[in-house]
């Protein structure tokens, strides 16, 4: 019998000790693994994964598990926040020259995000235990108090999810 490894090795840029340090979330509702890219300021990729011993199974669809959609674009806002946090941790001389400046003028640490708005949410495919979700937040705008960003999510290189999120701090 040949066996044959479908699962990619990913490198780890920041692991789940690092990622519980960055976000107030525990779980079952820490939505996010590792992080296996960053370019500052521009693009995170992370990844969860989907197992069945991941609580919101017990009672969604019992018999047909399917992860939530709402916890899928909540895992992307999970990531959306980590492209924030490790930027201004990491690279914060990096920052685009608008953003250096609301920086200074703003003081973040401590605060949490919450969600302002979503908009342009697409749900494309259903994500179901042993899925990798494959997470991709990219940068649009920081101003004022406001943190815009596009969440992508796929399993296996198919979109499972997409929007344009909003957080407030």
């Amino acid at each position: 019998m040949t066996v044959i490894d479908t699962k990619e090795q990913l490198p780890t840029l920041h692991d789940i000790h690092e990622i519980m340090k960055a976000l107030p979330h525990r779980p079952p509702f820490l939505l996010v693994d590792r992080v296996v890219s960053l370019e500052p300021w521009k693009t995170l990729v992370a990844f969860k994964n989907v197992t069945i011993n991941d609580d919101f199974f017990r009672g969604h669809f019992p018999g047909t598990p399917v992860m939530p959609g709402v916890l899928v674009l909540e895992a992307m806002a999970q990531a959306s926040m980590l492209l924030l946090h490790f930027s201004r941790r990491d690279h914060p001389g990096e920052a685009p020259e608008e953003i250096r400046d609301l920086l200074k003028a703003e003081d973040l640490s401590g605060r949490i995000a919450y969600f302002a708005s979503c908009d342009r949410v697409k749900f494309r495919r259903p994500v179901v235990p042993g899925d990798r979700l494959d997470l991709q937040a990219n940068f649009v705008r920081f101003g004022g108090r406001l943190w815009k960003v596009t969440g992508k999510a796929t399993v296996q290189g198919q979109r499972t999810a997409e929007a344009e999120m909003t957080a407030t701090f």
